[in-house]
């Protein structure tokens, strides 16, 4: 029979021996028992749901009727094997996150080279010229840096993020979605400030990707943890995580807070059932992740094309 995390069961060997409770055929949640009521109607065996303190809940039949309805119950069973909501994954580390993270290192790298400075002034997120039309800024901010200390503690932090994500689903289906609202992240900074304001780096999309993985986390929580705290743990310790990564004297925290928000909105995206089972590389993902380089490829080409 079924097992689950926050109750226990009566086991079949406990039912065809019983002293105190012989009419039970099954004890557990009520959605587990509702469901093998269901069974057991399909097959006209008069029962009853009763709360019970073990379970909360029992499934009572009369004692005629006890061997059919174990029957239909374990038959059910055999055809509708169960598996876990949210099973534990074992840690890995995972090679996916270097695609995302090599289109930093190979835009910031030219920008580290004598001919960098072109690089730098097309390719910033300036907030006047975003607001003036400069679309491509948004994202081409996103693959330059300040010096190699920026670069390093967002590619370390990066693949911390999306080595956790990769264990949920692969990259290939989330990265384009993360660019995109990193993207807008930049954007809304850009319409909060107005003016007087520049900003670069890869961190939007490492909060975008930190909210992203809050809210996989949260979708998956088994429902039978109870009270909204409980529930809620993985967007806030994503919350707390992202302020403490996020505050600093040059840090770019609206940038940051922009970047956590829209990532719990990718989040939502992905189907569940693809989370709790896993999906395999298929061909598509090949396409996926040219999606993802071209976005910076266009941005960037429209970028040299000005700066000529």
């Amino acid at each position: 029979m079924r097992t689950h995390s926050s109750f226990k069961r009566i086991r079949l060997s406990e039912i065809l021996h019983p002293e105190t409770a012989e009419r039970f055929a099954a004890i557990g949640d009520y959605a587990q028992i509702h469901l093998y009521s269901l069974v057991l109607a399909s097959q006209n065996i008069p029962h009853k749901i009763q709360r019970d303190k073990r379970g909360p809940f029992t499934l009572s039949v009369q004692q005629k009727n006890l061997q059919n309805a174990l029957a239909q119950i374990v038959l059910y069973d055999q055809e509708n094997p169960p598996s876990k909501e949210n099973p534990p994954l074992a840690f890995r580390l995972s090679l996916s996150p270097l695609i995302v993270l090599i289109v930093p290192i190979i835009f910031t790298l030219f920008q580290f080279s004598s001919r960098g400075s072109r690089f730098y002034h097309t390719g910033i997120s300036d907030a006047e010229k975003i607001l003036a039309g400069d679309w491509w800024r948004p994202i081409t901010a996103l693959t330059l840096h300040g010096d190699a200390h920026h670069l390093v503690s967002n590619l370390i932090s990066g693949y911390v993020v999306l080595n956790l994500l990769a264990f949920r689903l692969p990259l290939s289906r989330i990265a384009f979605p993360l660019v995109v609202a990193s993207a807008i992240a930049n954007f809304f900074v850009a319409l909060s400030l107005q003016q007087n304001f520049r900003a670069l780096g890869f961190s939007t999309f490492v909060f975008c990707a930190l909210g992203a993985l809050g809210a996989i986390e949260f979708r998956l929580m088994p429902r039978t943890f109870h009270g909204l705290l409980r529930r809620f743990a993985p967007l806030f310790s994503t919350l707390l995580l992202a302020v403490f990564l996020g505050i600093g004297e040059k840090s770019d925290i609206l940038g940051h807070f922009y970047g956590f928000a829209l990532g719990i909105f990718v989040g939502f995206l992905p189907r569940k059932k693809f989370l709790l089972w896993g999906r395999k590389p298929t061909p598509a993902d090949f396409f996926l992740w040219i999606l993802y380089f071209a976005i910076f490829l266009i941005a960037w080409f429209r970028a040299i094309l000005l700066s000529l």
